[in-house]
């Protein structure tokens, strides 16, 4: 796997943002937008996903966290490569909880197939995270949830949807959220009007402020 694109922080770091792109894309193509949102003690993260065939795309090799079989709700889904990409994202969280940030200081997100994985990764971690942005994405394997899950039932949530998205359809993200709700204590689902397989400054400002308001709820953990 590439190396991933990291923004370290601007003054002493004590919080971390791991963020997945969508697929095609490289760790490059959400760096410098997460670093204007991002709070100025906290690293980010971007890392690349490896190249490989992607069912979805006739078999064509791109970035890709797992392959992609289809966009439908109840179509089959690459479980070994969700769970292979989720034990790299694991071992990431691991590698920053070494280096001295507690995982309640440590932010997931994605965008799309980044964002699936985001959530994924978060639900099947045993420590509590700081919390997930989940933008224009589903949650993979849900039929497996809640049973599937290890993660505390506080960690927030922050789930973000186009209602024009061609690609990753907005039902889709709305049941993702309403299965989330079910079992989750804190989700919250966003509607960008009229915003396609994209995100906007709407909606960036609006993670800033999130990932924010998820710091200073932790700031009496320390």
């Amino acid at each position: 796997m590439a190396a991933p694109v990291i923004v370290e922080a601007t003054v002493k770091q004590t919080a971390t943002l791991i963020f997945m792109h969508g697929l095609g894309d490289t760790g490059h193509g959400w760096s410098s937008a997460l670093a204007a949102v991002r709070p100025p003690f906290m690293k980010v993260i971007c890392p690349t996903a490896p190249t490989q065939p992607v069912s979805l795309n006739a078999g064509f090799r791109m970035p890709s966290w797992f392959d992609l079989k289809t966009l439908d709700i109840g179509g089959p889904e690459d479980e070994p490569g969700i769970r292979a990409a989720r034990d790299d994202i694991h071992g990431m969280i691991n590698k920053e909880v070494s280096a001295g940030i507690p995982a309640n200081r440590i932010v997931l997100g994605g965008f799309s197939q980044g964002g699936a994985l985001a959530l994924y990764s978060a639900l099947t971690y045993e420590q509590p995270l700081a919390g997930v942005v989940a933008l224009s994405c589903w949650l993979p394997l849900h039929k497996q949830f809640p049973d599937a899950k290890v993660s505390s039932d506080d960690v927030p949530i922050f789930q973000a949807h186009g209602d024009y998205d061609p690609v990753v359809p907005y039902k889709f993200g709305q049941l993702s959220a309403s299965l989330l709700k079910s079992f989750m204590k804190n989700v919250t689902f966003k509607t960008y009007s009229g915003l396609s397989h994209s995100s906007s400054d709407e909606e960036m400002n609006d993670v800033k402020d999130i990932i924010s308001k998820w710091q200073q709820s932790q700031i009496h953990h320390l």
